[in-house]
């Protein structure tokens, strides 16, 4: 991949102290690369684990035309106009087979997934059936057309056609698929090992006493939980304080142990500049003042200690900075990191409940409540007071609603972007 250097020394309108959120998105989308290590786990444990290599089926899936109902197997040319009286000659149950052929006027009772007998080609289900007497079935005109009723054999998965894709985040369903194809253990990439640290003189870890003027840090919780649902393997090294023999030793503990490392604090304009000079110490970082809303300082590139490399992401301090920060910048590149197939945030379309001030020239992040009103129809509202220290409203919120850079004023009603947080934070 190419350095950081390399990829600004390409762009003719780069200006780190005016950085577009697009701009930014793409210059690290094209430093990063995926880690190279695969491993091999047990079917249970490949839940969120990216998956390394293409998996070709093995065998179809079914194996063999089936029942999709419980019925009666028929051949189709029996049915006509009229109602059809037919011989039972055989039950086939789910597991079991019937060897024999199915000739004119006879047919089979049948369960859900068993494999359909030769010579038919429908199924009747068992609720549009009448008794016959004598071992026979009345079915009615009309009630299904030929090949109704019926799973075809390999419909689900083709014998030597891929069933998953390498980078995929092996979902539920996906485990499911896996086994029906009968695979035992899985290829996937190893863990994303991610270091995290936040800095600052005034931050208390949970436990210690509050000083005057002092907080406790919030940050290093929520980078937890994010980290966690990406599946990363984390490295939590707590509070850093700003002084440069702190800052070191932790960005090298953080580089020698890690693929990423994330700081939280440290890379605004008038803080105390150890962070930045050790990140600049230690590798190849440039420093962004990015054209967005909350989250405007950020540091980001590669640094080195004793022969190992890693990715660092210099996040604001401020809470919700981090978050949003983390989530439109980081994130995306975690995953390419992972080996994970492109995977954007996904945006939807929500009518916003009243005006919202905005001026182009910068992205914003505003945090929302998407809720559906009497008529049905669904409306965001922005959740209050937007300062990017205030926690509670992240808390509060289901999503973020995303101003984009070009983007004007809202009205009550426009359409507007939204990230919902469902299954994110």
């Amino acid at each position: 991949m190419p350095s950081l250097s390399e990829v600004i020394s390409c762009l003719s309108d780069y200006d780190p102290n005016a950085l577009p959120v697009a701009q930014a998105q793409r210059i690290i989308r094209d430093v990063v690369s995926p880690v190279e290590a695969v491993e091999k786990v047990a079917l249970r444990s490949a839940l969120d684990r990216v998956l390394a290599h293409d998996i070709i089926s093995p065998i179809n899936v079914p194996q063999h035309d089936n029942s999709a109902m419980d019925g009666y197997a028929v051949r189709g040319a029996d049915l006509g106009a009229d109602a059809a009286t037919l011989q039972i000659i055989a039950t086939i149950h789910a597991g079991g087979s019937f060897d024999g052929e199915v000739g004119a006027g006879e047919c089979v009772r049948i369960m859900t997934g068993a494999p359909m007998p030769k010579g038919c080609d429908t199924v009747v289900p068992q609720e549009f059936t009448q008794a016959g007497g004598e071992g026979r079935v009345v079915i009615p005109a009309g009630v299904v057309k030929t090949g109704d009723n019926r799973r075809l054999r390999g419909e689900d998965l083709e014998a030597g056609k891929p069933a998953l894709s390498a980078g995929k985040i092996l979902r539920p369903a996906d485990l499911g698929l896996l086994a029906s194809l009968g695979i035992a253990e899985v290829p996937v990439r190893r863990r994303l090992r991610v270091a995290f640290f936040s800095t600052g003189d005034e931050l208390r870890s949970i436990g210690e006493p509050l000083d005057a003027g002092c907080v406790y840090d919030s940050n290093r919780y929520t980078l937890y939980g994010m980290l966690s649902r990406l599946g990363c393997e984390i490295v939590d090294m707590g509070v850093v304080k700003d002084d440069p023999a702190s800052l070191e030793e932790a960005f090298r503990i953080a580089c020698e142990s890690a693929d990423a490392v994330i700081t939280s604090g440290g890379v605004s304009v008038g803080e105390a500049d150890y962070t930045k000079q050790m990140m600049a110490k230690l590798g190849d970082v440039t420093f962004w003042t990015i054209g967005m809303r909350p989250g405007r300082p950020m540091a980001f590139g590669k640094i080195s200690s004793n022969g190992r490399s890693a990715c660092l992401f210099g996040l604001p301090g401020n809470p919700v900075a981090v978050m949003v920060t983390f989530y439109f910048f980081a994130r995306d590149a975690l995953l390419r990191m992972m080996g994970a197939q492109e995977a954007r945030l996904p945006l939807m379309r929500v009518a916003s409940q009243s005006a919202i001030r905005k001026k182009p020239g910068r992205t914003e992040y505003q945090r929302g409540i998407v809720a559906v009103g009497e008529d049905g129809v669904q409306r965001v509202r922005i959740t209050g007071a937007q300062g990017s220290g205030i926690l509670r409203s992240m808390s509060e919120a289901n999503c973020i609603v995303v101003l984009h850079h070009d983007q004007d004023r809202v009205e009550a009603g426009d359409m507007v972007d939204v990230l919902l947080f469902e299954g994110l934070v």
